[in-house]
């Protein structure tokens, strides 16, 4: 996987020759169809690559074959893909392609969050909170700002104005969640944003 911001600035370092310009910024080859992507993929998970059964997962899934998604999804978790884990926690939350079973959903939102996905601490935060666990929710959102995750941020002022979260606390968190948004800025991702 390759952020837009790397597509970019491979684009303009390479705008001059079409055929650099649309390969991959890292290991240069020629961009390919969909027939030998799928092919490369498979290849990647004949070796037990998480991220290409997470990949595959997710295209089961957008495509409504869940049994498949969730076949890959399971294969990658049991790999330590944290992505995979959160997309788990989604089809049991949801009940799309397995029945619905919260606990599971949140032993895989946990698994994630450790793995350190902003936005299944979101997800914690937000069971949490509906289960009347208003500190834990809290430092689920804490965490998740931390990390660099806007709504969790945005969450905190929330428990800020209803007195969940000490003034000392927020500021801190948001010096962090600044500190998180600077680290990630780059002006490649600045402009494919904005494209």
């Amino acid at each position: 996987m390759v952020c837009q911001g790397c597509v970019h600035a491979n684009l303009m370092a390479n705008e001059y020759d079409e055929e650099k310009a649309l390969s991959c910024p890292f290991c240069r080859e020629p961009a390919t169809n969909k027939e030998e992507n799928k092919k490369k993929n498979m290849k990647r998970i004949k070796a037990n690559d998480p991220a290409a059964m997470r990949h595959m997962g997710g295209t089961c899934y957008n495509e409504g074959e869940y049994e498949g998604a969730f076949e890959y999804l399971t294969k990658a978790a049991e790999l330590g893909d944290s992505i995979a884990h959160f997309l788990l926690g989604n089809m049991y939350w949801n009940g799309r392609g397995v029945k619905k079973d919260k606990e599971k959903a949140v032993y895989h939102y946990e698994k994630a969050a450790i793995g350190g996905n902003p936005l299944a601490r979101q997800k914690l935060a937000c069971h949490e909170w509906k289960n009347g666990n208003i500190e834990r929710a809290v430092k689920h959102l804490i965490i998740g700002a931390n990390l660099g995750y806007e709504k969790s941020m945005k969450d905190l002022w929330k428990q800020y104005s209803l007195g969940n979260i000490t003034k000392e606390d927020l500021d801190a968190t948001l010096r962090t969640h600044q500190a998180a948004l600077d680290a990630m800025k780059s002006e490649q991702r600045d402009i494919a944003d904005y494209l």
